[in-house]
């Protein structure tokens, strides 16, 4: 070819490549895109388009993205099309098939009056949505990350997802032990979610671990230590 043509080789496997092949590349390790780069260009082109948009539907779009931004961008012309012109979040989690944040600052909350039958009661009331169970700790983890923050750095605003006023309530409502012993708990049992008979009963067991000292649950061999020590 002339000396101004350049192949690009894309591939997600390049062990599978010939090594005469590898040998005569210059290699880019691609990474996946932060969910807050994805939302930002993403506004970006909404804002040149002139279609309106709801920074929770950006947000939302870029997460099922999972660090592709051809995903991500194929997904929000989806999201215009199924939302009539124009990008919302309630449009959005209605086409991904999940729930409100406000579901997730419900179960906030009651983590916070340690009402154990209320928290088991609106947790299966979820169900009436089919939501995903490893998306709901995911966002309940996401959450419970930013409350941590807001109780070591006073002038934490948040974003564009929760209320300032919100995680100033809620770092005032659990302890700093809670916080990082709930959110420990929510992303193990994130991971765990799979091995369980149904994802419902996974999630569930996961709320209720919070509420019953999961901390003991999680680390058992410390338990035994010292119980060894006490004898």
């Amino acid at each position: 070819p002339p000396p101004h043509v350049k192949f690009l080789l894309a591939t997600t496997d390049p062990q599978k490549l010939p090594v005469t092949v590898l040998s005569r590349c210059l290699q880019f390790n691609l990474k996946r895109l932060p969910v807050t780069q994805i939302a930002d260009h993403m506004k970006h082109i909404l804002q040149k388009e002139g279609i309106s948009f709801e920074a929770g539907g950006t947000r939302l779009v870029a997460q099922a993205a999972d660090g592709s931004m051809r995903d991500g961008l194929s997904l929000l012309d989806q999201l215009i099309a199924f939302g009539g012109g124009s990008v919302t979040e309630s449009a959005a989690r209605a086409m991904l098939g999940t729930i409100s944040r406000d579901h997730v600052v419900k179960l906030a909350e009651l983590l916070v009056a340690s009402d154990a039958s209320e928290l088991m009661k609106y947790a299966q009331s979820l169900d009436q949505w089919a939501p995903d169970y490893a998306q709901v700790l995911d966002e309940l983890a996401a959450l419970l990350a930013r409350v941590a923050i807001k109780q070591t750095v006073r002038d934490y605003e948040g974003d564009e997802l929760y209320a300032p006023e919100l995680l100033t309530s809620l770092a005032k409502g659990f302890t700093a032990e809670d916080v990082q012993l709930y959110y420990q708990t929510a992303i193990i049992g994130r991971r765990d979610i799979a091995l369980a008979p149904v994802p419902r009963v996974g999630f569930e067991m996961a709320v209720l671990r919070m509420l019953g000292g999961g901390g003991i649950l999680l680390d058992p061999p410390r338990v035994r230590v010292g119980l060894a020590q006490d004898a």
